[in-house]
């Protein structure tokens, strides 16, 4: 049998590489709407489109959840059998699922649409924000499978540049039909950015369903040449490959993404209890609807996205490390698996710590220049310290997940929600918190769900932390804001409050990196890989 081209396939690190590029483009384009949008609808306008944002992630991850993950798994052992026929058949039959879920969801949603912006949210203005996500969940639904289908062929090009060909086609079509509808007030507007958003999704299942075209016609291969004299010689026929029943393979679908969608629903769940109870409990606290949905809007539209930039790595290596620990585990490799689990966490502590330095000592420069004004500030430094232990609890949940643990993350992350509900409740009710309360609760539920994740995985693997290491970061970080600070405050340099930020965080980052390259944390071998990726395997 002809062995299908492997021209596109990708090692661990080239994979890991090729969707961190995709990750820091979109999460770079993806704050032009983040710092243009609040100067077209203000702080307002972006809580209704936020207030409505985590029902449709709710329902998102319903409908996809695990399935991307579980297609990977199937299709790169379909793959590794030489078995494209199926492949295509799990794709099929994944497609089948996503959309039946997608159909029927959509219709739960028109039909309570009235329901959730009245009675569980605190604005109702929120109504036609949540009538224009709706069309999403079908489109995301197509999308998230043939997602999965490239991951398994271990290609991540195709979701990478569909990725970014949706950022691009969002962000203008969000600036474009919020600034239309924006005559008609402030709901419609934030209404419009969601329209923004469903285009985009578009563009990018289209990017998927083209390249998903362009490569099975690659692949298909090519018929064998016949004797021209075929009078006398007779060609025997090749067996038809034993197709396995659509009913086994639903049935393992389901086994293998629903413990993993269970996983994902709790946090999806968390976030939209989080809306609902934060909104509730800044009433509670006195705080005027409007001023309470500004506040709202200024976290989780402002702050959040900014917190999580430095994330755009290790959500690349949380994807990528699922097959590799997974191939590792199958082969009893545990050395491996020490290696990648070493190089995934070294990779997020030593490349988001400096990002948490940032945001913490130039707080104030860095929210006036990208929102027009510094309230948001205060929120920013509170929470950007502990933004470490964000960027480390991707892999190590990926890794649970790779290992088959996936009930072990589920539990971590429904005691972390739990704590994180109950925090909110109990602080952001006081006037003396408000908000505030809520930010605390964050940082309560980032810390103890990572702590939770690391022992898991300590425990499970017997890996041996580098102590080392985190103290090494640690003192790194220190050096770092104290240059950052006498920088930005006792360096004047002429220009504009942008120049005297970047000449700020410039010094600090050289400071850092000197101090990773002489303590040994980064070595001049590892920034020799970078460029020539298919020298780190």
């Amino acid at each position: 049998m002809k062995k299908l081209s492997s021209l596109n396939k990708q090692s661990f690190i080239q994979g890991t590489l090729i969707l961190l590029a995709a990750g820091i483009i979109n999460r770079m384009l993806g704050f032009i709407p983040r710092i243009v949008l609040p100067r077209v609808i203000g702080a307002e306008g972006v809580g209704l489109y936020q207030l409505g944002y985590p029902f449709f992630i709710l329902l998102v991850t319903v409908i996809t959840g695990g399935l991307p993950l579980a297609v990977a798994k199937m299709v790169a052992e379909a793959e590794g059998q030489n078995r494209p026929d199926k492949s295509k058949q799990i794709l099929r039959t994944a497609l089948a699922l996503s959309l039946a879920l997608g159909i029927f969801f959509t219709m739960v949603a028109l039909a309570s649409a009235s329901w959730v912006s009245n009675v569980l949210l605190t604005d109702n203005r929120v109504f036609y924000t949540f009538i224009a996500m709706i069309p999403m969940l079908c489109i995301i639904a197509v999308s998230a499978v043939y997602r999965g289908y490239f991951q398994g062929r271990q290609n991540m090009i195709p979701s990478a540049l569909s990725s970014v060909l949706e950022s691009v086609i969002r962000i203008f079509a969000m600036l474009w039909f919020s600034w239309l509808l924006l005559p008609k007030g402030i709901a419609f507007a934030a209404a419009g950015a969601m329209i923004g958003v469903t285009v985009g999704e578009i563009a990018g299942m289209l990017a998927l369903l083209w390249q998903y075209y362009f490569i099975v016609r690659k692949d298909r291969p090519e018929p064998e040449p016949q004797p021209e004299d075929s009078t006398d010689v007779t060609v025997p026929e090749k067996a038809p490959s034993e197709a396995q029943p659509t009913g086994s393979l639903l049935k393992r679908l389901l086994g293998i993404s629903i413990p993993v969608t269970a996983g994902r629903l709790v946090g999806s769940v968390s976030y939209l209890l989080e809306s609902i109870i934060t909104a509730r409990s800044l009433a509670l606290a006195g705080i005027a609807t409007a001023v309470a949905t500004a506040q709202y809007g200024a976290l989780q539209g402002m702050v959040i996205p900014l917190l999580l930039l430095p994330g755009a790595l290790t959500s690349s290596l949380a994807v990528s490390l699922v097959p590799s620990l997974s191939e590792a585990a199958a082969r009893r490799d545990l050395s491996m698996i020490h290696k990648r689990m070493h190089q995934a966490l070294r990779l997020a502590l030593v490349t988001g710590a400096p990002f948490a330095v940032l945001m913490y000592i130039l707080a104030v420069p860095l929210c006036s220049l990208l929102y027009g004004n510094a309230d948001t500030a205060p929120m920013l430094r509170l929470i950007a310290p502990f933004a470490v232990f964000l960027y480390v609890q991707a892999p190590l949940q990926a890794a649970l997940q790779a290992m088959d643990r996936p009930g072990r993350a589920l539990v971590n992350t429904l005691i972390g929600a739990v704590v994180k509900i109950l925090l909110i409740l109990l602080l952001a009710s006081q006037p003396q918190y408000g908000i505030y309360g809520a930010i605390i609760a964050i940082i309560a539920n980032s810390i103890l769900v990572t702590l939770l994740h690391g022992y898991s995985v300590v425990s499970l693997i017997s890996l041996s932390l580098r102590i080392r290491d985190l103290f090494k970061i640690a003192v790194a970080m220190i050096i770092m804001g104290a240059g950052a600070q006498f920088a930005y405050t006792s360096i004047p340099v002429a220009g504009a409050q942008w120049i005297q930020f970047i000449f700020a965080a410039t010094v600090g980052l050289l400071i850092y990196l000197g101090i990773c390259l002489l303590s040994g944390l980064v070595s001049v071998r590892d920034m020799d890989r970078l460029p020539f990726i298919k020298r780190w395997r």
